[in-house]
């Protein structure tokens, strides 16, 4: 089976944080945009919004979708490093510059904060599907990565 990812929603800016009834909304996240798959053949993709393979630099991911993730699986979300009391985004962009990814995640490791599921054990979510099923789907899926 061939499982392709759609172009990432992105975020639109708003003149007031104030929504109308029955309008949802998440926060603004310090990270990339990002997108996972995970095939039945083993292999995983983490790529940014604009197309990079961020997989090499992000093991820990990588690691936590092979062991987490059911088979022809895809998610949306934001790819994150916290330090204490904050997000991190320039650590973010030292693990994406540097060599020693292994020894990178031990000490700022990656997290994805997942906003929509967007295909599961083959199943392509992103047609004819309301918000509300979007987040009983991740709801499900939490991954923890640890050291």
């Amino acid at each position: 089976m061939t499982c392709t990812l759609p172009e990432p929603m992105l975020t639109t800016p708003v003149a007031s944080p104030n929504l109308p009834p029955g309008a949802a909304a998440e926060p603004k996240w310090d990270g990339y945009r990002t997108q996972l798959a995970r095939w039945a053949d083993g292999r995983v993709l983490l790529r940014s919004r604009r197309g990079t393979d961020m997989t090499a630099a992000f093991p820990e991911i990588r690691d936590a979708a092979l062991t987490q993730l059911p088979d022809d699986t895809g998610l949306d979300g934001e790819l994150v490093v916290w330090e204490p009391g904050r997000l991190a985004f320039e650590r973010l962009q030292q693990r994406l510059a540097r060599r020693g990814a292994v020894a990178a995640a031990r000490t700022w490791p990656g997290h994805l904060v997942v906003f929509d599921l967007l295909r599961i054990e083959g199943a392509d979510l992103t047609c004819d599907w309301a918000v509300g099923w979007q987040w009983v789907g991740v709801s499900g899926l939490v991954m923890w990565v640890s050291w």
